[in-house]
């Protein structure tokens, strides 16, 4: 016969014990799906934002969910004051999207008492993450980013197209922006590389391109995407 889940908190009413018990269990399982993010996205590199909102997320719902409760009159206001602010989330990744759920979904189990529903979903999420991030990552791979200096009469976003589906695996535009009054571009983008990838090759091949303005290449990168800008 299954267990019961049974490791549940009544918080009607709500006591200050309860509600450090809610706060306290959902930052430890939003710090929980942060680390896991960290250690499966090391190598290919992250935004550490992202990482600090899957750190904050459970605790933001719980809070929320708290303060609605079951008042229908709370749930409307709640509702009208998100509709006054705009809400926008730019993900490279998809995948990102499955860490925002799971944060939701362990808030949620927390600001409704289900401690041990959320304990168990947290860890079964961790887990599932973790094996199929390192049965789904080539290890062979080396991630790499990929900062180039463009002249504003190039098409920059496929100026370099041709000469990085030479020399390396793949890649993708992560980032353009301006310098320079906007008469130059700085495109980011993301790399895998090879294993034998000659990078005086490739930057001699980019220089023709770019006109021998600045070119930078970070190899087996990880943290912020803009702290080396």
């Amino acid at each position: 016969m299954l267990s019961t889940i049974n490791w549940t908190i009544i918080l009607e009413p709500l006591t200050v014990t309860n509600l450090f018990i809610v706060l306290s269990m959902s930052t430890l399982f939003g710090l929980i799906q942060a680390f896991v993010y960290h250690i499966t996205h090391y190598k290919k590199g992250y935004d550490r934002s992202f990482m600090f909102t899957l750190l904050m997320m459970p605790l933001v719902v719980a809070v929320i969910v708290l303060l609605v409760s079951n008042n229908l009159a709370r749930a409307f206001s709640l509702a009208g004051v998100f509709t006054l602010v705009r809400f926008r989330l730019a993900m490279t990744d998809s995948s990102d999207l499955t860490y925002i759920l799971a944060s939701v979904g362990t808030g949620l189990a927390t600001a409704l008492g289900y401690l041990s529903a959320g304990i168990i979903i947290t860890i079964f999420l961790a887990v599932v993450l973790t094996i199929l991030s390192i049965l789904l990552l080539n290890k062979d791979d080396q991630y790499a980013k990929l900062i180039v200096t463009m002249p504003e009469h190039l098409n920059v976003k496929h100026a370099l197209s041709e000469v990085l589906n030479k020399h390396t695996k793949s890649f993708r535009v992560e980032r353009i922006k301006t310098s320079d009054f906007g008469t130059l571009y700085k495109v980011s983008y993301k790399l895998v590389l090879p294993k034998n990838i000659d990078e005086k090759a490739m930057f001699d091949d980019i220089r023709l391109i770019n006109g021998n303005l600045d070119i930078a290449l970070y190899e087996d990168y990880h943290g912020t995407l803009e702290e080396k800008n």
